[in-house]
């Protein structure tokens, strides 16, 4: 029992584990953060490590828990909803499975702290849900020093995925559908759930345990949402409420970005969980460990919200708008000059003295690059380049006017004055693209 112990965080690029790596650090823990990608933000330590963990055997992490002579693994890994790159069988149970394995295999008394879900095997109903569930079945069945710890819905100095939707909602003056607002939906502070971890891993007793982690008070998500209005000033807005079917429209639309490659929090997974709630009995943790859990006016009240605060709870929905208009604008654009105007474009082009021979293939190749910058916008893993090929494109289109068809910058639509602010948009869907 002491911070001498060695401690390996999996999962240490997300919400939960960036701050509980962090967390463990400052506490005196040797702490070893493994994600698949750090952002260059999150590379803090040499002891932030990228390996390719969920495609490991297990007789690669039971090498990997022998060679660094791990003492304590704190398993947070998690994927909402199956799409590309994300398997939620693949993530809550194979992996587990395998981990399972490689700590019996280590020939060390490793003990394994897991993170999983509230609520119980009746009201499990997604993929989610029930692949975290079996995941517990699994660490329960194996005999191995286990801890699996049920956190509420996590407030963090951070936001990320359903975190940062209930800022934005909060921003806007917009109401959930009263079903839903009303739905149970008890938090916790990431700040207890790392304070949790940190007494697991300097104590042996409990051997085996299974915690809710949540204020033992209860709440609504609307409860929780209007906590975040009185931190933004928003609290005295008139608001509109939204139907329900304007979420699941929204589900299904965040479920058409993720096989983009976005991972929007607003999901058909994510709407079902929320409908479901949030809720447990946090009383046998707080027993156990002497904690007292934050509630969410401390988690939320204690400090004023800070501009940056305000600001990306206000950018959060717009930047989502602003890629997809942006996407569609030039594939819409390209097409539109590619297939509907393509008889006008060529004359333009034709009237300004361009050789005949060269009329048709300019411009097809000008539409046919434009549909391109919008398709690479669309895509999560391309958008970065989609965006900066939508600026130098912009920017060579009003050089290249201003050379050859200076006529056309006074023309009465005003077209080509109108792509300076298309450029400043673009520069901002830059440099909001980051989620992490």
């Amino acid at each position: 029992m002491s911070e001498s112990r060695k401690v390996l965080v999996i999962g240490a690029s997300g919400l939960i584990g960036r701050y509980v790596t962090d967390d463990l650090r400052i506490r005196g823990f040797e702490t070893i953060g493994v994600a698949r990608n750090f952002s260059a933000s999150q590379r803090l330590s040499a002891l932030d490590l990228e390996m390719p963990i969920l495609s490991m055997p297990s007789a690669a992490l039971a090498r990997l828990l022998r060679e660094r002579g791990v003492d304590v693994v704190v398993n947070c890994l998690g994927v909402l909803q199956d799409g590309p790159g994300s398997d939620t069988r693949a993530v809550h149970r194979d992996f587990v499975e395998r981990l399972l394995q490689a700590i019996g295999d280590s020939g060390r008394a490793t003990r394994l702290i897991h993170i999983s879900i509230p609520g119980t095997a009746g009201e499990d109903h997604t993929a989610f849900s029930t692949t975290k569930r079996e995941a517990e079945r699994l660490i329960a069945a194996s005999g191995i020093a286990h801890a699996i710890l049920r956190p509420g819905f996590v407030i963090a100095p951070s936001a990320y995925g359903g975190s940062a939707m209930v800022r934005a909602l909060a921003a806007f003056p917009l109401d959930l559908p009263a079903e839903e607002s009303a739905t149970p939906f008890q938090p916790v502070a990431v700040e207890d759930i790392a304070e949790t971890i940190a007494w697991l891993a300097a104590h042996d007793k409990p051997s085996s345990v299974t915690w809710d982690l949540m204020q033992p008070q209860k709440i609504s998500l609307g409860g929780v949402i209007d906590q975040f209005r009185f931190a933004f000033g928003t609290a005295a807005w008139t608001r509109i409420r939204m139907p329900a079917f304007l979420l699941d429209l929204g589900a299904k639309l965040g479920d058409l970005a993720s096989r983009l490659g976005w991972m929007s929090p607003m999901r058909s997974t994510a709407i079902a969980e929320l409908r479901r709630g949030v809720s447990g009995d946090p009383t046998g943790w707080m027993a156990a460990t002497g904690i007292a859990p934050r509630t969410i006016a401390q988690m939320v009240g204690q400090r004023a919200a800070t501009i940056q605060d305000k600001w990306f709870a206000r950018l959060f929905l717009i930047k989502a708008l602003a890629i997809a208009s942006l996407a569609l604008f030039w594939v819409l654009s390209g097409s539109i000059a590619l297939v509907i105007s393509f008889p006008a474009t060529k004359a333009i082009l034709a009237s300004h003295g361009f050789p005949r021979w060269l009329v048709s293939p300019l411009a097809g190749t000008t539409s046919l690059m434009d549909i391109s910058v919008g398709v690479l916008i669309a895509f999560r893993h391309t958008a970065a380049l989609g965006l900066i090929a939508g600026i130098l494109v912009s920017l060579g289109y009003m050089a290249g006017t201003a050379i050859l068809t200076p006529d056309l910058w006074i023309e009465p639509l005003g077209a080509l004055v109108k792509t300076g602010p298309a450029i400043v948009l673009m520069l901002v869907a830059l440099l909001t693209l980051d989620s992490r």
